[in-house]
């Protein structure tokens, strides 16, 4: 069975407070966008591998441990409340860019969740799916819903809000840069604004350039000034709305469909352009 994760954009994101437990309440739009990775998993014909899943990848080089991958923390969560869950063969192709504020991993992780539980008929409620996916991670949830929230607390208290941005097209640009989500927390204070994003969000897109605001940018551009660079680019190029995703470093620009923008960018970076 294959499936294909897709990634996410931050639609604002505000830093409200630090908590006891030591994460921190925000409140965000998250927003599905259609550049994806491939995920298959079919049932293991060569024995059962001591930890239950043969892991592989293609595509971008996944750095780290494979045991930290959240396809496998996906298996590893349901093989405790279903023993019987069968060894599996897993293979991830990776195309969204890791560390980059697009929400890819969390997205492989939340896939890899929903695929084991139609393949091995699990029957797990939509409710049980999201209880399994905010285990993993706080974006996880997300996934299970893929439509438009607004999102509040770490982020898995989800609204899904009605906005259609089908009349445009996002330019999606990655510089290759690996920002620290635990520097970006350290180097922002936590501020709570005088508008919600959940009503700024719900304002003509055109009002968003001045008011929809990713707390995350200042600090990092002020550390790497390529991002600003790239967001400067976007605007100049016809960009309705730009902004960094998450706590980057990717940016993107939202632009009508029928005014194609022309940018060029360095031939390193990953730039696509999805509607």
């Amino acid at each position: 069975m294959i499936v294909f994760p897709n990634c996410k954009i931050n639609l604002g994101l505000n830093i409200l407070r630090k908590r006891e437990d030591g994460f921190h309440d925000l409140e965000t739009v998250f927003y599905p966008v259609q550049i994806r990775d491939v995920l298959e998993v079919v049932k293991s014909e060569v024995g059962s591998p001591e930890s239950g899943v043969e892991f592989t990848s293609s595509g971008l080089v996944i750095d780290g441990d494979a045991s930290d991958n959240l396809c496998i923390k996906a298996y590893h969560l349901l093989k405790k409340d279903f023993p019987s869950l069968p060894s599996v063969q897993m293979h991830l192709h990776k195309h969204i860019p890791m560390g980059a504020g697009l929400g890819g991993g969390s997205a492989d992780g939340a896939f890899a969740l929903q695929l084991l539980n139609d393949k091995f008929h699990l029957s797990l409620s939509s409710e049980q799916l999201i209880n399994y996916a905010l285990q993993l991670g706080s974006d996880c949830p997300f996934f299970m819903l893929n439509e438009a929230c607004f999102a509040a607390s770490r982020g898995e208290l989800m609204q899904k809000i009605a906005l259609d941005l089908s009349a445009y097209q996002f330019v999606v640009v990655n510089p290759h840069i690996h920002i620290s989500t635990a520097w970006a927390f350290k180097n922002i204070v936590p501020t709570v604004p005088d508008k919600s994003i959940k009503t700024i969000i719900q304002q003509p897109i055109e009002s968003w350039k001045d008011e929809l605001v990713n707390d995350f940018e200042k600090p990092v551009i002020k550390e790497i000034p390529v991002i600003g660079e790239i967001k400067q680019q976007l605007y100049e190029a016809g960009a309705v709305y730009a902004s960094m995703s998450g706590s980057g470093s990717t940016v993107f620009g939202i632009f009508k469909k029928e005014a194609a923008p022309s940018v060029q960018f360095p031939s390193h970076f990953f730039v696509q352009t999805v509607s």
